[in-house]
């Protein structure tokens, strides 16, 4: 008969596991510092030049192995969750990391920063993605977070028209899970007469607002953080934000998950100024324009084909050099240095009018 294990004995048992697991953070911790060392000696080495302690495909690549790795009970997304902190912080101790985002504070920009590089960051707001741009271009911030698309309403047009003028890295991407929630200083649905919200979040709760609110007038803003500042200082206003909005703002949150698809979800870019190199789990992104020519579009997809490289995403954007004149925003599956997409990519130089690759980058992680 097996013994029953008391409450104290379990206790002291997650007593002596804590103390275990401090002291190997302790001693990660210690190693990353020995990473930093290093560098520096090496970039010492080589006449002093500045040196990267962050690593893209290096940190996609441990989370993966950490996911691999999980048996439960814990999921593979709070494990995750919890090794991501671990490395921001330690990272911290190498450099501290200053990452520019569309703001104001509350965003759920801000959030995807924080999702993709913990919370031992300093995040710096802007009020345009054009800012970010330019703060990170600058070297003011060491990456930058932007919106690209959204599962229901799709692409986020002005991030895709910078980097047409913008000579940075896609770095990598975060998907964010995206609840919008009606927040006012308010008490009831009753009391609302005008919702505040970025459009785009108007759109994603059309059907609730429709239901619920058919008569208040709704107001695009451009952000749905600054959308809660201005709700809370003005009687029957409302906004669609996220909660940590509400609780920066003070405000209540009338009704919850207010969003028309259950799954919305946003895909957020990271910018930066480098390239990165393979972590095993890539994707690419290419700006192409083609001269305006029949069966011009079929020559562009050819060389993709013939090279066994699988396209996930196509979309076009006027270029802005002529009327009807047009570039295309592909992503690709795989780095540019893998041996098909290298030589697919030289196949559309000859092809396309302008190519740019904007960058090989690791593959969302939970």
């Amino acid at each position: 008969m097996t013994k029953e294990i008391s409450l104290p004995e379990i206790r002291t048992r997650i007593d002596s596991l804590d103390e275990q697991i401090q002291d190997l953070i302790r001693q990660r911790a210690e190693c990353a510092l020995e990473v930093a060392q290093s560098k520096r000696a090496e970039a010492e080495k080589n006449g002093g030049h500045a040196t990267d302690f962050y690593r893209p495909e290096r940190e996609a690549e441990v989370l993966r192995m950490v996911q691999e790795r999980n048996n439960g009970p814990l999921d593979d997304e709070a494990v995750a969750h919890l090794f991501r902190e671990l490395m921001s912080a330690c990272l911290a101790l190498q450099e501290p990391m200053k990452i520019a985002y569309l703001g104001p504070e509350g965003t759920f920009t801000q959030a995807a920063a924080l999702k993709h590089f913990g919370q031992s960051i300093n995040t710096v707001s802007h009020s345009a993605i054009d800012e970010v741009f330019r703060d990170v271009e600058a070297g003011n911030s060491h990456y930058g977070v932007v919106p690209v698309e959204n599962s229901t309403e799709g692409v986020v047009s002005h991030t895709l028209d910078m980097f047409m003028q913008s000579s940075l890295q896609i770095s990598g991407e975060v998907e964010l899970r995206i609840h919008h929630n009606l927040l006012s200083s308010e008490n009831a649905l009753t009391n609302i007469t005008k919702i505040y919200s970025h459009q785009q979040s108007l759109a994603q709760c059309r059907e609730w607002l429709d239901a619920n609110l058919p008569n208040a007038e709704r107001v695009s803003v451009s952000s749905n953080a600054g959308a809660a500042k201005r709700a809370a200082n003005e009687k029957g206003s409302a906004a669609i934000a996220s909660d940590t909005a509400a609780s920066i703002y003070n405000l209540n949150v009338i009704a919850a998950n207010i969003e028309d698809e259950p799954d919305n979800t946003t895909r957020f870019l990271i910018i930066g100024r480098n390239e990165v190199g393979r972590s095993g789990v890539d994707k690419t992104t290419l700006l192409v324009s083609i001269v305006n020519k029949h069966a011009a579009l079929h020559e562009l997809l050819t060389p993709f084909a013939n090279n066994d490289v699988s396209l996930t995403r196509i979309e076009s954007r006027p270029s802005r050099q002529g009327m009807w004149d047009y570039v295309f925003f592909i992503d690709i599956d795989g780095h540019r240095e893998d041996p098909m997409i290298a030589k697919a990519l030289q196949d559309l130089t000859d092809k396309a009018a302008m190519l740019k690759v904007l960058g090989s980058y690791p593959k969302a992680v939970l």
